[in-house]
């Protein structure tokens, strides 16, 4: 019976200890990452994070209204360039490949009719074997 109890204690500790270290690199890259976000935009508020593994791929889902200008700022660690990202839309055709751009770290846009999307980001194969990526997306005032 102590075996169990101590068995789950080592476990909680240890989900609880990496939980935060995870937190805190997200935040780090984060906040490096609102660099790209200018007094120009406005953040929608949220920050889409994903702790990813080496070959892991991230999906995140956003409706992107015309007419709007938006800006999509992708990071992953503390330099820019170390995270792919696509958009497509919902018949999975690709609207941007930051690859195409030199994995630019941004990316501004203005659709002409309102469009939900799927954003898929990933760490460059070879560059890390993991990371936090972090996508933020912000619209022109």
């Amino acid at each position: 019976m102590i075996r169990k109890i101590t068995i789950a204690l080592f476990l909680f500790t240890a989900v609880v200890f990496f939980g935060n270290e995870a937190k805190a690199q997200c935040d780090t890259v984060t906040h490096a990452c609102m660099r790209h976000m200018t007094n120009k935009f406005i953040s929608d508020g949220q920050h889409y994070r994903a702790i990813l593994l080496d070959k892991e791929i991230a999906e995140f889902q956003s409706t992107f209204y015309g007419g709007t200008t938006y800006r999509i700022a992708a990071c992953s660690g503390l330099g820019d360039g170390n995270l792919l990202f696509r958009i497509y839309d919902k018949d999975r055709n690709v609207l941007f490949d930051n690859a195409e751009q030199k994995n630019a770290p941004y990316w501004d846009f203005k659709f002409v009719s309102t469009l939900d999307c799927t954003i898929e980001a990933q760490i460059i194969p070879g560059k890390a074997k993991s990371g936090c990526a972090v996508m933020m997306i912000s619209f022109k005032q």
